[in-house]
């Protein structure tokens, strides 16, 4: 790396804070597992092997990515039909006749419980949660199959930012990279429809794969709420996320 592309010390805190979470997640997950100290000691050992056998450089945050997705690649058809697709996935302003269906995949714990703060937990209270003013929520489709919502909470239209939230709640749906395409068509529509200049994310301090695939989409760390979550009877951290508008254009277009 020469010197003109050494990241400034700026750059790097966010980057080194959050490393240091992903660490400290990996260390509360192997305990709760029952792993001893010693073998902890293993696991590092074991990864610092890998390190030394890998020999392709790691992918930079925020460069992944853009390498599958580009804005030209979004099938734009927001003015004549309220729809944004890529690569057979497709979101669209959410219809209030999908509650029920949002009301059953937030039944399970682990589903409703990774959100910060929780959905409500009534099929009533999730209706009128929907029609609130300072959200707006898009259903997310496969081969026209609704799969999920994503959508935006605190729409801040003074500031122009907006906190992202997304569940793809239909296990079929799993594993098939909808998730992804469904927050890049977001993005697009928060940035480029919307001229909306932040989008921010929250994230329960376990959720250390969620917090690397937003790293890939540009994503940088803002803050950690310490215990700021009561999960089961215990207090998490919270992780804040947040990705610019110029950020997005520059690594996508």
């Amino acid at each position: 790396m020469t010197i003109a592309e050494e990241p400034s010390t700026a750059m790097r805190q966010p980057r080194e804070q959050m490393l240091k979470l992903i660490a400290r997640s990996f260390y509360k997950e192997l305990t709760n597992y029952g792993v001893n100290k010693a073998q902890i000691l293993t696991v590092a050992e074991h990864l610092l092997d890998n390190v030394q056998q890998e020999h392709v450089p790691a992918n930079r945050e925020g460069e992944y990515y853009n390498r599958l997705f580009t804005i030209k690649d979004v099938q734009d058809e927001w003015t004549s039909a309220n729809r944004l697709t890529m690569q057979e996935v497709s979101i669209a302003p959410m219809s209030p006749g999908l509650v029920p269906q949002i009301a059953s995949w937030l039944q399970g714990s682990a589903i409703r419980e990774s959100f910060y703060p929780c959905f409500p937990d009534s099929e009533r209270r999730l209706g009128r949660y929907f029609k609130d003013s300072s959200r707006e929520y898009f259903s997310i489709s496969y081969h026209q199959d609704v799969a999920g919502i994503i959508g935006g909470e605190n729409l801040d239209t003074e500031s122009a930012k907006l906190e992202m939230r997304k569940l793809v709640g239909d296990p079929r749906m799993h594993g098939k990279g909808i998730g992804k395409r469904a927050t890049f068509l977001f993005l697009y529509y928060v940035f480029v429809i919307r001229k909306f200049e932040k989008v921010y994310i929250h994230s329960m301090d376990f959720n250390v794969r969620n917090i690397g695939l937003n790293s890939k989409f540009g994503f940088e760390l803002e803050g950690v709420f310490l215990e700021d979550a009561l999960i089961d009877h215990k207090r998490r951290d919270v992780v804040r996320m947040a990705l610019s508008g110029p950020v997005w254009m520059h690594l996508f277009s």
